[in-house]
């Protein structure tokens, strides 16, 4: 894929601060480009996070958009530098991501709050190394990446959780994710009792979504989605993303209306879902299921 096509979280920031002076300063699109002698597209393009600018275009435009505090402008190119790179892709584990992925991976390295909603499966980012490696196992080497590249790839996505100041992540369950059995019972139980542990981390709320429940709290969780929030250095204010995945067919929405859609659904499920301390409580109870 072409540098200027690649998004990154960091490209995807630099193009709301863009964005933001836009709006600021009260000039068209087209009038912006004038300012670095460009077309109406590629300020479009850039503040999509789609595009590239070199660092005296970028500071050519803020100045004569009015942003001229040397505070900012700094903001503005430590967003720029280096801002197409997301790490080696082509050797190693990293390999295991295609390149529709690599986006989400990158968002959640930057990511101050995650929120997932899943269906059939322990989310990635809270499963066991026995239990990704149980997932995988079924599926045929493409390309050389094996299974134990895949296994390395979904460990290392982890490391997130692990930073001193991680994501706050909050995951809403089907009891489905519990119940399928990806792996054998002892390693099943391995997972439930690897979420009861993250259950107890200050920054981790799990919730699960059981298959009986009252009038009242009754919600499906129809597709699996995300929800990603990155903070910005600048003025713009976060990144708000959500994630959807399909067979083929991985997106990233932004779009107020998706957002605030993607929202709606969010709140229906954490209020139809148990309790966080009714959610651990189910978790121990379906452990020693697994231990029977």
């Amino acid at each position: 894929m072409p540098m200027a096509k690649i998004r990154t979280a960091k490209k995807l920031l630099l193009g709301k601060e863009i964005e933001h002076m836009v709006l600021k300063a009260g000039v068209s699109q087209s009038d912006a480009a004038a300012f670095i002698e460009s077309s109406q597209s590629r300020i479009a393009g850039l503040m999509s996070g789609a595009g590239t600018i070199s660092v005296g275009d970028l500071e050519r435009l803020a100045r004569n958009l009015g942003f001229a505090d040397e505070g900012y402008l700094e903001v503005l190119r430590e967003l720029r530098r280096d801002n197409h790179k997301r790490g080696h892709w082509s050797t190693g584990h990293n390999r295991a991501y295609s390149e529709d992925l690599r986006l989400l991976i990158d968002l959640e390295k930057h990511a101050d709050q995650i929120r997932w909603a899943e269906v059939e499966v322990v989310p990635g980012l809270l499963q066991t190394e026995a239990y990704a490696r149980s997932m995988y196992t079924d599926q045929p080497a493409v390309d050389g990446i094996t299974v134990e590249d895949r296994v390395a790839a979904r460990m290392a996505r982890q490391d997130i959780l692990d930073k001193p100041e991680p994501p706050r992540t909050q995951v809403v369950m089907s009891e489905s994710c519990l119940r399928r059995e990806w792996a054998s019972a002892d390693l099943m139980r391995e997972q439930i009792e690897h979420l009861i542990e993250l259950s107890n981390r200050p920054n981790m709320m799990l919730q699960v979504m059981p298959f009986k429940a009252a009038p009242g709290r009754r919600s499906p969780i129809g597709t699996r989605f995300g929800l990603l929030r990155v903070p910005s250095p600048g003025a713009a204010g976060p990144i708000e993303v959500a994630y959807t995945e399909g067979v083929g067919d991985i997106r990233y929405l932004d779009d107020q209306r998706a957002l605030d859609a993607h929202e709606s659904a969010w709140a229906r499920l954490t209020n139809a879902a148990l309790r966080f301390d009714e959610s651990r409580a189910f978790l121990k109870a379906l452990s020693s299921e697994y231990a029977t």
